[in-house]
């Protein structure tokens, strides 16, 4: 899903930390995070609630659904 790349590295840069760093932060290992950012690979479920309390954003912020990334 492209929208979710392009939204995930965005909000990465704008706390500027590095994928590494990211990855870290979710448990994941780096070429796992590294997929998410260059639209390879997806993340389940449970990435994606871990990268949305991270930011605080919305999932529905992450995939696209809405251009609001406030919490509802």
């Amino acid at each position: 899903m492209e929208i979710l790349a392009k939204r995930l590295k965005a909000l990465r840069e704008g706390r500027r930390i590095y994928q590494r760093e990211m990855a870290e932060q979710l448990g994941l290992s780096f070429r796992g995070y590294q997929g998410y950012e260059t639209n390879q690979t997806e993340p389940k479920l449970a990435t994606l609630i871990a990268i949305a309390d991270y930011y605080n954003v919305s999932i529905d912020y992450l995939v696209g659904r809405t251009d609001d990334p406030g919490m509802n």
